[in-house]
């Protein structure tokens, strides 16, 4: 027999949000690890190649993976119904992506993650502001608790500012207006379709400034550049799927797991040696990713229960 609290409609759609939420954080931990492969892969790369140009040819690798879905959307006459905010996003993130390229290439991999940090913290007012999100005071906690982590880890360095550090700081908006432009597509468009006209996008605004500035790449390096494209495109993807599945502000808290894998690749890869500041401060991202989780889990029995008595 139906459990009468998941049989009536309130408790039955509590029921759906809480799936969707988990679905969410499953996806988005996906996200995490292979965008952790991404950041290993460019920091492998140094500084050899400017960083547009790299960022481009990453791109251009990505819009040949997903050519098969251009041309099937194009066959059946399928269109984007929001090209102009495709468009958009495709301008941001671009940019964004210039930026983190330069920051990869100058400063340590965990400075660069625990920077990167700044986004949720746009992305959940913005989250709140433009797409009528909840921002329950669990939630704000979590985030910031796990910002202050991440300025934790980098405060030993954070009096002198380095090109690679603004650059960073400078991104983290850029990407958190992408995840916003990302997440308000997912109510029209399917997943492939937004990773696709990504792709096809930033592929045109980083064209320019790579010409600037182009040299022939090596073999190695275009084999290393098209690694990343198959990872990075299948991280957007998985990334559009977290979003389908879950509250923007329920999925970020659990983005911040992603510093403590990178502070790891850093060490055992690269040889950057974590001090006692990026361990004070991944343990702090941690207990904030799992008290988060902990919080949510109850909160969605409760509402489950709550609903099942109106």
């Amino acid at each position: 027999m139906p459990s009468p609290i998941l049989s009536s409609p309130a408790g039955a759609a509590a029921a759906q949000r809480a799936a969707g939420n988990l679905r969410g954080v499953g996806w988005m931990l996906m996200t995490g690890l292979l965008f952790v492969c991404v950041t290993g892969i460019v920091r492998h790369l140094g500084t050899d190649m400017a960083a547009v140009q790299a960022a481009f040819l990453r791109y251009v690798f990505g819009l040949l993976l997903i050519l098969p879905v251009l041309y099937r959307q194009v066959g059946t006459g399928l269109v984007p119904r929001r090209l102009g905010l495709h468009a958009l996003r495709g301008l941001v993130h671009g940019v964004g992506v210039m930026l983190w390229f330069v920051a990869m290439a100058r400063i340590p991999i965990a400075q660069v993650t625990a920077l990167g940090y700044t986004a949720p913290i746009f992305t959940t007012i913005g989250a709140a502001l433009f797409l009528g999100e909840s921002l329950r005071a669990r939630r704000i906690g979590a985030v910031l608790v796990a910002f202050a982590g991440a300025m934790i880890i980098v405060r030993p360095g954070i009096e002198e500012v380095s090109l690679g550090a603004l650059a960073q700081l400078t991104a983290a908006p850029l990407f958190a207006a992408s995840f916003l432009l990302a997440k308000k597509l997912t109510e029209t468009e399917s997943s492939s379709t937004i990773v696709a006209f990504l792709s096809v996008f930033v592929t045109l605004v980083l064209l320019p400034p790579a010409l600037l500035v182009w040299r022939t790449p090596t073999w190695e390096e275009l084999a290393w550049l098209f690694l990343t494209a198959v990872i990075a495109t299948l991280g957007h993807y998985t990334l559009t799927r977290a979003f389908q599945a879950a509250d923007l502000t329920a999925t970020q808290p659990v983005s911040f797991l992603q510093l403590v894998w990178a502070t790891l690749l850093g060490y055992y890869i690269f040889g950057e040696q974590p001090d006692v500041w990026t361990w004070i401060g991944g343990g702090v991202v941690v207990a904030s990713v799992t008290y988060i989780s902990h919080r949510e889990s109850r909160a969605r029995r409760r509402n489950v229960v709550e609903s099942a008595d109106i």
